[in-house]
């Protein structure tokens, strides 16, 4: 993915990093940004900041509620291993808009970030929640992800090079999307890249395709992308619920246990290409348009526990059956 115009605008005037950095720097809408912010007494104002002030793997924890973003058109630029958490002040918002992202990671091939308890919304003219370019590792836990439908138009957005692993859990993902390569969440490693990802009680809704698994940027023959979808909803997306596609290229793989795609406009799971495979385990797909799909040797395999039925269209028939020994 190449780096946005405004984010390389907003880039040039971050502050200089300092000579020192805090193992756990605090933000508060009280705080007053400088490059020894971050104690308790003295707290940050942006998350930008606590970033450049907190040491690498250290913590940045919010004291009060409010919007911490750096400027309207990029919340937070992730450069390093960073654990940045809210866990129950009230709402601590990033909020962007002008085609912006709420939290761009450009980190290094080792380095986990976490982000826990925030909201990022894109006010309808933001561009993607979360984008990641870089990094080892990222972990989403209780966030709402919301109305970005600019620019890319993705909740989270992960089109790396290298390999990665996403891990989101109790996270809501709704009002995203540009196009239709756009969504809540979407896996698309880019030549070599690799994406692992597990989705545990993750709600997709009102998105253009709610999940995403796109193998089409990867070499042909790749990996691609492995993604487990377990007790999680996909519901009322203008696309599909689960839309995965490669065509001959890196492979778009899932897993989906104890899930509920409903109400989709199109499909509730389509499966697109000859390298795009879906494994269904005791899960529901009703009250789409079309139950589930599969087109130019894509393959959905059920372990003849689900429960396809009631949709609007076809429910769809499965290209193969899997049982257990």
């Amino acid at each position: 993915m190449l780096k946005p115009a405004f984010l390389l605008a907003a880039l040039v005037v971050l502050p200089a990093a300092p000579a020192w950095a805090a193992s756990k720097v605090w933000v508060s809408q009280n705080g007053f940004d400088n490059l020894t912010c971050g104690a308790v007494a003295s707290p940050c104002r942006t998350l930008q900041q606590a970033h450049d002030n907190v040491a690498a793997a250290g913590d940045i924890g919010v004291l009060t509620p409010g919007d911490y973003s750096f400027n309207t058109s990029l919340g937070l630029h992730i450069t390093k291993s960073v654990n940045v958490t809210n866990d129950g002040v009230g709402e601590a918002s990033i909020l962007v808009s002008n085609t912006g992202a709420g939290i761009f990671i450009q980190a290094g091939a080792g380095d986990v970030i976490s982000l826990r308890g925030l909201v990022i919304d894109g006010q309808i003219s933001g561009g993607e929640g979360i984008a990641l370019q870089t990094g080892s590792a990222l972990h989403v836990q209780n966030c709402v992800i919301r109305n970005f439908e600019a620019g890319q138009g993705d909740g989270i957005n992960m089109e790396n090079s290298g390999n990665t692993q996403l891990f989101v859990s109790d996270t809501i993902v709704f009002n995203n999307g540009f196009n239709s390569f756009s969504g809540g969440i979407v896996v698309a490693p880019q030549s070599a890249g690799t994406v692992n990802a597990v989705l545990d009680r993750v709600h997709l809704e009102n998105n253009i395709d709610g999940l995403r698994i796109d193998g089409t940027l990867g070499f042909g023959g790749g990996i691609g992308s492995h993604v487990i979808v377990r007790d999680s909803v996909l519901a009322g997306n203008a696309g599909s619920g689960i839309h995965a596609l490669t065509g001959g290229h890196a492979a778009a793989f899932a897993v989906v246990t104890r899930s509920s795609m409903v109400n989709n406009k199109q499909n509730g799971i389509l499966a697109d290409g000859a390298r795009a495979t879906l494994l269904l385990n005791d899960s529901t797909v009703t009250r789409n348009s079309t139950g589930i799909n599969t087109i130019n040797s894509g393959q959905l395999i059920s372990y003849g526990n689900n429960r396809i039925n009631n949709n609007i269209g076809p429910d769809g028939t499965p290209t193969g059956l899997f049982t257990q020994d």
